[in-house]
């Protein structure tokens, strides 16, 4: 295998002027198509931009850019220069600004960015950013770039050179700058498309609605393709999000043989998709249907299977990975063409010893856990079980014996930018530890939870996603919006457990008679008596950048008693926000008016 940097391989993808990117508009629907070809052309300007603003080989550029064309040509014009691209999610609304600045002024700095394109419309939101953000010299308006016509100058990257910066989502503690080198992606790419996807070069097809600042859609649908000259269509992830046929659609138009999406994805197409929409829907071209990137529930996957077989989908399609920001991106895959493995093991055995032991023959559904396969690791990566006190990975824990993934090889990184610490912390002999909770089964893994959010009750485990599953599927809960988390407050005696539900119910006797058909289902479905259920509003649980939700903060609000009086985003007050746009616009004007960084 030749490796190429993603520079390299851009320039390569260039020759094609065939295949290329399609980005879907979601206001006008319009379906503009780039060729390789002009890909390369476009991201030569953007970054011949990047260099005219006086940035070099090595320094950090932050992007915040909604629309996925912008996104793809800064990205790939910065990686072209040697600079390198930090992506930051952008603002979903003016709900929660405040708590949204932060978080950027945190990655802002944490990656020392000298400078951070956006649309002109985020740029007036991020006054306060800029004040604060000590190494920020200067906030560009993306439409700025776009007009420059300064060439490209050759920069020399190596495979062992930074190409970006890719913060985790923040779910258990403050997002941390992975390190990503040309080599991790190279060994990355060629694992998931040739040894995971089998891609076909220039003849496979895409389609993704994921966020870009998000591994699974940058990496997986805009740098893997660039590799393999594959097409794909970007759909905006909140066409995707108001309209879950739309995804279907496309899929259907294009004749795409690929794509991806998390377990709620799936879970939500069963959901909000009528059968009245089936009508004109070909999913017989989806010969790839992957899932990752959150805990994958196999009912979930199976619906989703059973409703669109009508339209052509083929359940051998299915195909569930594990990865993660550490390991570039992809860890494990399952088989291509052979769909779901489950692993139904004996409930009680799991939680008590954290052995997954097959059920005792006529068990009932309540005794049995059903654990996905997420696949064998790739050839010269590894994936092996060790015990969460093994300092130094020295022995590995036996099929079936729950401990912590953890994994090596070429795709991981080297550790965090800028964080010694961290970076050692994160390693335990030479293996990554993933923080995650799992086991293998001749080589295939299965994942449980993450090993922060384990409750321990009586000598027992339960992960808070068994918890969280059971109360999603009561009439009135808004399903993958429950959090469950085990805590000693307030009387700091014994571990309690605690399980908060997202609802449109308001009248206080349903909210009342919801809550305990929670701890009701919860029982039944994992024998775990719930100590308290929090009913709040829509919008109140916390959430990372990606959509994941944030088990530890939600726990510290339960804890400081703020949940109770947390705002949701609907109902939050207009005048707070109000304020705090009006703060973060005041000082982009006064920075404008009396500071020396350049506009």
């Amino acid at each position: 295998m030749m490796l190429r940097t993603l520079a390299q391989a851009i320039e390569d993808a260039g020759k094609s002027t065939h295949n290329g990117f399609r980005f879907i508009d979601e206001a006008t629907d319009a379906e503009p198509f780039f060729t390789f070809s002009g890909i390369e052309r476009a991201t030569a300007l953007f970054g011949g931009a990047l260099q005219a603003r006086g940035l070099q080989k090595g320094d950090r550029v932050a992007l915040i850019l909604p629309d996925n064309q912008d996104f793809v040509f800064a990205f790939l014009g910065a990686v072209r220069a040697g600079v390198v691209p930090v992506p930051i999610y952008p603002p979903a609304g003016l709900r929660k600004l405040d708590g949204y600045l932060e978080s950027t002024l945190h990655i802002i700095e944490k990656s020392g960015a000298k400078l951070v394109v956006t649309d002109a419309e985020i740029k007036a939101l991020l006054g306060t950013v800029q004040l604060r953000a000590a190494g920020l010299q200067s906030v560009l308006s993306v439409e700025v770039l776009r007009k420059s016509r300064a060439p490209l100058r050759p920069v020399t990257i190596g495979l062992e050179d930074t190409a970006f910066l890719q913060f985790t989502s923040g779910s258990t503690s403050q997002p941390k700058g992975v390190v990503v080198t040309h080599a991790n992606i190279a060994h990355n790419v060629d694992a998931f498309m040739r040894l995971g996807l089998r891609i076909e070069d220039g003849k496979d097809s895409g389609v993704s609605w994921l966020p870009l600042y998000h591994d699974m859609g940058l990496i997986g649908f805009v740098i893997g393709p660039i590799y393999h000259r594959n097409t794909i269509t970007f759909l905006p992830p909140f066409a995707f999000l108001k309209r879950p046929v739309r995804w279907l659609q496309t899929i259907s138009r294009h004749r795409a043989t690929i794509s991806f999406g998390p377990n709620f994805a799936y879970a939500l197409c069963c959901k909000r998709i009528k059968d009245s929409e089936l009508a004109g829907l070909d999913l017989s071209s989806w010969r790839v249907a992957g899932c990752g990137a959150e805990p994958i529930r196999a009912a979930n996957l199976e619906a989703f299977s059973e409703k669109f077989a009508s339209v052509g989908f083929d359940p051998r399609a299915l195909l569930p990975c594990y990865g993660m920001a550490e390991a570039t991106l992809a860890v494990s895959f399952a088989e291509v063409n052979t769909g779901l493995h489950v692993d139904d093991v004996d409930a009680a055995t799991l939680a008590a010893e954290g052995l997954a032991k097959a059920p005792s023959p006529g068990a009932p559904p309540g005794e049995i856990t059903s654990i996905v396969s997420c696949g064998r690791s790739f050839a010269g990566h590894e994936v092996l079980v060790f015990a969460e006190e093994d300092a130094s990975s020295g022995t590995p824990l036996p099929d079936r014996q729950v401990g912590e993934l953890r994994v090596r090889g070429p795709s991981i990184t080297s550790g965090y930018f800028n964080e010694p610490t961290l970076s050692r912390e994160a390693f335990a002999g030479g293996w990554l530890r993933t923080g995650d909770l799992g086991y293998c089964v001749d080589g295939e893994v299965f994942v449980c939870g993450r090993s922060k959010e384990l409750i321990i009750l009586n000598g027992r485990n339960y992960y808070p996603q068994d918890l969280e599953w059971s109360a999603g599927m009561v009439e009135g809960v808004r399903k993958g919006n429950v959090v469950g988390f085990g805590t000693r407050k307030p009387f700091n005696d014994r571990e309690r457990v605690v399980v908060c539900v997202e609802t449109a119910v308001t009248d206080p006797a349903a909210r009342e008679a919801l809550k305990l058909e929670v701890q009701r289902a919860v029982r039944q479905a994992t024998g775990l008596a719930i100590d308290d259920v929090v009913a709040v509003d829509i919008g109140v649980l916390p959430k990372t950048s990606s959509g994941k939700l944030r088990r530890g903060a939600a726990r510290e609000l339960y804890e400081s008693g703020k949940l109770f009086i947390r705002a949701s985003a609907r109902s939050g007050s207009s005048v707070d926000t109000a304020k705090e746009l009006a703060k973060s616009q005041l000082g982009y004007l006064r920075d404008a008016i009396f500071s020396d960084k350049k506009q």
